[in-house]
């Protein structure tokens, strides 16, 4: 871990399917389906998708009969597939009638997600919420109760607000409602433990979608509870202000040692990729020094030394030739994710910054001579010239791999394109 990181809080540690998160455990990448559910192939398909990026856990929508019917399928489908990544049921409104009349389907999910706004109204709250909790305590299944600020319980807002509004001094009201998260999260959770689901079978969020309310509630809810914390904006958005708004309230609070697991709720393009808020999640590990989990690449962002676009291209596939390999090398070389592999574009930075990588490699800029030295553990190796430096350069990297982190077996690697 860098050492500038505070180190993590404590908190209870939970056991989700095969995964551990919270207390001393690595933090978890996880994501989320958007197919129907009850469409077995698609869901089974997108979640061995979002596994192989290397989401830890995946989390489905649980909202039909013909979900809830479909989740044992889906379980059986993945296995096939040599897929075991933890299942979590996402429920609102009828999770306590679905659990009831689906036992295989409380039998194949690996965690509950419970929102104690979307339980139920009245005197049936506690009720439904007790049913929940019940089945969770029958099967040995975790819960994240998570709470958001877009189905916040009104009746705890209102009683907050109106207990403020009695104050001498009454708070914001954007703080009133900072503090209803909390208070809900917190106790529902009491509620859990009442019920008989022990603390390391709990772990809770207070979603909202603000950067600074999200890093505000947290650091509350930090030094109020030591049960595991899921964090992740609500609605990050599309985009690179979705990888904006969630590096800069994640980056804060993983800074401070607060958080065991993270989603990056990213709003995908039409027909895009779902697997890129998988990457997203680890790059923003990974490059804060928390986790590895594929090499990485380091590239200059050109200028007028640079007018080519030879060495944004060569980066660029190199990149997706790492990633592509990962699944091989994760097995056969240990220690490969720690990698760092430099592609630079000038002479200016280029012999420096490929001397700090693992191998790297300097492209000739504009008026350069034609020339690329290549760098391997701070020393140059060998000048690369001519129409193939591209597959040269993936050749040494290859070879790298192969002495560096463990003896080889025999793999096919996709050429560069």
């Amino acid at each position: 871990m860098n050492s500038a990181i505070v180190e993590r809080r404590a908190s209870h540690q939970v056991r989700v399917g095969s995964v551990l998160l919270g207390g001393a455990a690595p933090i978890v990448v996880q994501s989320m389906t958007n197919t129907d559910t009850a469409d077995v192939r698609a869901t089974a398909t997108q979640v061995a998708q979002l596994a192989r990026a290397g989401s830890e856990l995946v989390r489905v929508t649980v909202n039909t009969p013909e979900a809830a019917q479909a989740l044992p399928q889906i379980r059986d489908a993945l296995l096939k597939q040599g897929v075991n990544v933890p299942l979590v049921g996402d429920f609102h409104y009828n999770g306590h009638r679905l659990l009831k009349e689906f036992p295989a389907c409380a039998e194949a999910l690996d965690k509950y997600r419970i929102n104690p706004g979307n339980v139920g109204q009245g005197k049936k709250r506690d009720e439904q919420f007790s049913t929940l909790i019940e089945f969770a305590c029958k099967y040995a299944k975790p819960v994240r109760i998570g709470v958001n600020w877009g189905s916040l319980d009104p009746d705890l807002a209102a009683q907050l607000m109106d207990e403020n509004a009695k104050r001498a001094k009454p708070l914001e009201a954007i703080e009133v409602t900072r503090e209803a998260l909390i208070v809900s999260a917190l106790q529902s959770a009491a509620r859990a433990e009442e019920l008989g689901l022990g603390a390391d079978r709990i772990v809770i969020s207070c979603k909202v979608s603000g950067v600074q309310d999200l890093i505000a509630v947290y650091r509350a809810l930090a030094q109020r509870c030591k049960y595991a914390l899921h964090l992740g904006l609500t609605e990050a958005g599309m985009g690179s202000k979705g990888i904006v708004s969630s590096t800069a309230a994640l980056a804060v609070l993983l800074q401070e040692g607060i958080g065991d697991t993270i989603r990056i709720s990213l709003t995908p393009e039409p027909g895009g990729d779902r697997s890129k808020e998988v990457v997203v999640a680890q790059e923003i590990l990974q490059t804060m020094g928390l986790r590895s989990f594929t090499p990485m690449v380091i590239a200059c962002p050109g200028c007028g030394r640079t007018t080519s676009s030879y060495f944004q291209e060569l980066a660029q596939q190199i990149e997706r030739y790492l990633r592509a390999q990962m699944p091989i090398w994760r097995e056969r070389y240990p220690g490969v994710e720690t990698m760092n592999v430099a592609v630079m574009g000038c002479v200016v930075n280029g012999p420096g910054e490929s001397k700090q990588a693992n191998i790297g490699i300097s492209l000739p800029g504009t008026g350069e001579s034609p020339a690329a030295p290549v760098f391997v553990d701070g020393h140059k190796t060998v000048t690369l010239r001519g129409e193939h430096i591209a597959r040269d350069f993936q050749a040494l990297v290859e070879d790298y791999v192969r002495r560096k982190y463990g003896a080889p077996r025999e793999a096919t690697a996709p050429a560069l394109r």
